[in-house]
């Protein structure tokens, strides 16, 4: 190896296709590294192989054997692959970093030219601490990649049989999922210090029972929402300190779930409605029979957050496609509220996040009206969820911080207070005594559709988790207990 590097070193041939592969290795395999659940999909594979290493390949190698018949490139010769090397290599890393930011990524690229001509007889050098760079964070990214693809999917199995429930009722259930919004009874806290008696009032008004003091078991909508479409607690089971997320998250909420089996067995048709792309960014299979986003639409670079659709328009639009030889279960997304700033240099201060937020609040009840009302202009008969997927995060700065260990009740209740109100066609006092949290609420559900109260003996423990990576040995922690308490008991362990 020692005397093929040497001679690598001292050879007078360009390595077109080496220097290529040096040039996109790295920035693909951090990328990877550092955006694996959006971009898990062999579709996404397939495109970034094209992008990061066959089209820098074909680019450096015809433009190395064009330089040869033409005077003026060949002239310049020995700066060709050292200026395509480090521009290619800059530019790459700035979009597997920053993504398409035209301003940067015009500076990164003179910068890059100017120190491939300085450096043009060091460029072999490079070369070869690129590779060492690529190998160096491919290696990192293994233990990631063999964790997903030997991942344990036995936690999505049922402890009883829920899976064959038959639906003795069949209304249409439209779950409405505003992100972020706190629970009535948190809102009332000093932290968040909000009236919210105006929008409970219209609620009630419309016959929905308001669940005081519900709160979620996650933090994030990915974590919350794979534990709510499976009705089970999957303990965040692939948390890595790296990621933020739980693996196949997105493929469980919108893939062959066991509440969508359990719709689609019960002869519903199933409708997805989203507001961003952010459930399907890595390109899951979607299950639902249809869904206002498609999935060739979301780009290869995509976050989730390229676009937004107009919600109750695409309901409407859905309404036009409704199964009339069927019931219909509609999940609908919305991205309001949402929650403070995620990151520290983002954040404007806990004060003025608080402010934020509530403005945002106003705008979700305003937005929630005016939803309720196209159901039930089209549906009044229609059995309506209004459940959110967690809490705002009011009194932190920004979100990250509450991966810090935290004792505080309300800071804790605030990531976890989440809103749930439903328009039940009728009593349900018998089903829905226990219903906390939201792992349990499509248990609950599916207990009344189908009149068996035994269902309810299988209830998840009401317990609330979270990863916390400072000020404690990092894990998975539970922070509040089935009764309602603050604890730290490192569940990882």
């Amino acid at each position: 190896m020692r005397a093929k590097l040497f001679k690598y070193l001292n050879s007078s041939k360009d390595y077109p296709v080496l220097a290529a592969l040096a040039a996109g290795l790295y920035p693909l395999g951090h990328y990877y590294y550092n955006n694996f659940t959006f971009i898990n999909s062999w579709n996404h594979f397939g495109f970034f192989l094209l992008v990061f290493i066959v089209a820098p390949i074909i680019v450096f190698y015809g433009i190395h054997r064009i330089s040869k018949h033409i005077t003026i490139l060949n002239r310049y010769k020995k700066y060709v692959i050292p200026i395509l090397n480090l521009s290619s290599f800059a530019l790459l890393i700035v979009i597997s970093t920053y993504g398409f930011k035209k301003k940067l990524m015009v500076l990164v690229l003179l910068i890059a030219i100017g120190l491939a001509i300085l450096l043009h007889k060091q460029f072999k050098k490079l070369i070869v601490i690129q590779m060492i760079m690529a190998i160096m964070v491919i290696a990192s990214f293994v233990p990631t990649l063999y964790s997903y693809f030997n991942h344990n999917q036995d936690w999505l199995k049922q402890a009883d049989t829920i899976d064959s429930v038959v639906f003795k009722k069949q209304p249409n259930i439209y779950l409405i999922q505003p992100d972020g919004y706190a629970n009535f009874t948190e809102l009332k806290n000093k932290t968040y210090d909000f009236d919210n008696a105006e929008f409970e009032y219209y609620l009630a008004k419309n016959k929905f029972k308001i669940y005081n003091n519900f709160r979620s078991n996650y933090y994030s909508t990915l974590s919350s929402n794979a534990s709510l479409f499976t009705m089970k607690h999957h303990y965040y089971s692939s948390f890595k300190k790296s990621s933020n997320e739980v693996f196949k998250a997105r493929e469980i909420i919108v893939g062959d779930n066991p509440v969508l089996s359990i719709f689609k067995n019960n002869n519903y048709k199933t409708h997805f409605i989203a507001e961003t792309p952010y459930l399907i960014a890595n390109k899951p299979e979607v299950m639902y029979d249809y869904s206002n986003i498609d999935v060739d639409e979301v780009p290869f670079f995509s976050k989730g957050f390229d676009y937004n659709r107009d919600v109750i328009d695409d309901l409407k639009t859905a309404f036009t496609k409704e199964f009339k030889s069927s019931n219909n279960f509609y999940f609908i997304q919305k991205i309001l509220p949402g929650h403070v700033s995620t990151y520290k240099n983002q954040s404007k201060g806990k004060t003025k996040e608080r402010e934020i937020y509530i403005e945002r609040l106003g705008w979700a009840n305003t937005w929630l009206e005016d939803i309720i009302a196209e159901i039930n202009e089209h549906d009044p008969n229609g059995l309506v969820i209004i459940l959110a997927d967690h809490g705002g995060f009011v009194g932190y700065d920004y979100t990250r911080a509450s991966n810090i260990k935290q004792e505080n009740r309300d800071l804790i209740y605030s990531i976890f207070s989440t809103a749930l109100a439903i328009k039940w066609p009728e009593d349900v006092s018998k089903f829905d005594v226990d219903l906390k949290t939201n792992v349990n609420v499509f248990r609950v559900l599916f207990s009344y559709l189908g009149n068996e109260t035994k269902y309810l003996e299988s209830l998840e423990k009401d317990l609330s988790f979270k990863p916390i990576t400072e000020g404690a040995p990092f894990g998975i922690y539970e922070l509040i207990n089935e009764n309602g308490d603050i604890v730290f008991e490192n569940f990882s362990n």
